[in-house]
């Protein structure tokens, strides 16, 4: 069975041993070739080696959006996206992507998408098969590409009112129902739950504290560490309680202070 030669763009290292490990685990052809964690590390490997099959790539590394790399080297493989964000599907597609993989990821979503890379290498399918590929393809795109809400309409004193998304400090939510509070200290009675709202927010802004808060990255002043592993997150303006982050959730909550 010839080799696979996978290159791993990712900056986490625990993050990038992980896929490693799991794709060799999926398929024992596989060849990790390189584990690049920058931008500036992919463009150097990039312009000295041709030899791989298939690139696995992060989208936001430490030193800048993985989309540079394309603009400074030439690559000529597919590539699958594994990232946090689904904000990037587009661009991503635009740039020899196959496939848009969400973290966490599981073994399921590495395994199906080795399969499609297969598919793509193995002669060509009939014309059947290839619009049912596209059709599927336009329906993940339209899922991941959906836009995130810049503004809520709320009512406050019998009217109306527009907020934009990027002036609220944080969500909180008590006795079923959810506040919103601005960074100039109003508050406003949403119509939507917590789960609802983290569909509708930018994960790259917002992050959903624990039960009660979803944090805007805007209102964070600091960060104290707490009883048991826990963080407190201090915002602004101040709430009338802690805002906690439990130990189980703080390497996530660090991982995306650090984007």
């Amino acid at each position: 069975m010839p080799e696979l030669r996978i290159v791993i763009v990712e900056d986490e290292a625990v993050t990038a041993r992980n896929l490693a490990h799991m794709l060799q685990s999926i398929d024992g052809s596989i060849l990790v070739a390189a584990m690049l964690p920058s931008v500036k590390d992919a463009i150097d490997w990039f312009d000295t080696n041709a030899v791989y099959d298939l690139i696995f790539m992060d989208i936001s590394l430490a030193d800048g959006m993985s989309f540079e790399i394309f603009k400074n080297t030439t690559i000529t493989r597919p590539v699958i996206f594994v990232t946090a964000y689904n904000q990037h599907a587009l661009l991503a597609f635009k740039n020899n992507g196959i496939d848009y993989i969400l973290k966490p990821f599981d073994e399921t979503e590495i395994k199906a998408a080795l399969t499609k890379y297969k598919s793509l290498v193995a002669p060509p399918p009939s014309a059947n098969t290839n619009t049912l590929e596209l059709e599927r393809l336009l329906q993940q795109l339209g899922k991941l590409s959906k836009p995130y809400k810049r503004s809520f309409l709320v009512h406050f004193r019998e009217k109306l009112v527009p907020v934009e998304t990027l002036k609220i400090a944080w969500f909180y939510t008590a006795n079923e129902i959810v506040y919103a509070h601005t960074t100039d200290g109003h508050q406003y009675i949403m119509e939507f739950t917590m789960e609802q709202l983290e569909q509708q927010l930018d994960p790259q802004q917002f992050f959903r504290a624990n039960r009660q808060y979803i944090i805007n990255r805007v209102a964070i002043t600091e960060v104290d560490f707490y009883f048991n592993g826990r963080l407190s997150v201090k915002v602004k303006p101040d709430p009338t309680e802690h805002i906690l982050i439990s130990k189980a959730r703080v390497p996530e909550y660090k991982a995306w202070m650090n984007k």
